[in-house]
């Protein structure tokens, strides 16, 4: 059974930002059991998990003996080896490995660097005159993409992996009301965090941060 590493105390408070929460749902949509082993912010700088992942960041993945690091190396490993991540079809699975590199490439960039923003920066001199322009950014990349999409369900034609990427990438903007300006691409990761696979792979990386609160809570 292959094994991912999470964070022990996720940053994002249950909320499914983490980067493991992509591999779950991958793991779900395709029905294969996995493992999880937490590790800790200490744990993660340490030469054991360095050894997984050169830059000491989660997920890793653990299959025998491949490792792989970087979730979506490990995404599109698993929609590689199960069916139900990628099309049969050759140049419609292209395209869906095209979409996984526009979320990760894209349109994760602009939309990360107004979350941290947001979280790290509010009470720096420079965050107000600084956040319109990181907005205005992710209007650019989600008004694009807005255009492409239409009220189409998913990116090209059925539910893939690239969906799968661009939905949790998509997430991040939830509590920034920029997704509410956008109706096609709101309504879209709808879809996605409505799929039974995704509220398998939430419930999961939720239960990990409310196991960690407890622990920690007063007795």
């Amino acid at each position: 059974m292959p094994t991912i590493t999470a964070f022990e105390s996720s940053p994002d408070r249950g909320k499914g930002h983490a980067r493991d929460m992509r591999v779950r749902w991958a793991f779900e949509e395709v029905g294969q059991p996995y493992d999880v082993r937490l590790v800790s912010f200490g744990a993660m700088k340490q030469p054991a998990h360095l050894a997984l992942h050169p830059f000491g960041q989660i997920p890793t993945f653990e299959d025998g003996n491949l490792v792989l690091f970087e979730s979506g190396a490990i995404v599109l490993h698993i929609a590689e080896r199960h069916d139900g991540l990628l099309p049969k079809d050759t140049h419609a699975r292209a395209r869906a490995i095209a979409w996984m590199f526009a979320a990760l490439s894209t349109m994760e960039p602009p939309i990360v660097e107004l979350s941290m923003a947001m979280m790290l920066e509010r009470d720096k001199s420079w965050y107000a005159e600084r956040l319109p322009m990181l907005q205005d950014r992710v209007r650019t990349r989600l008004g694009e993409l807005a255009r492409r999409l239409g009220g189409a369900g998913w990116l090209d034609g059925t539910f893939s992996a690239g969906d799968l990427m661009m939905v949790t990438v998509l997430r991040r903007l939830n509590t920034s009301g920029l997704l509410d300006e956008y109706p096609d691409i709101a309504a879209y990761v709808a879809r996605g965090e409505a799929r039974p696979a995704f509220r398998r792979a939430f419930d999961a990386q939720l239960a990990v941060f409310t196991a960690a609160s407890s622990s920690q809570a007063p007795h």
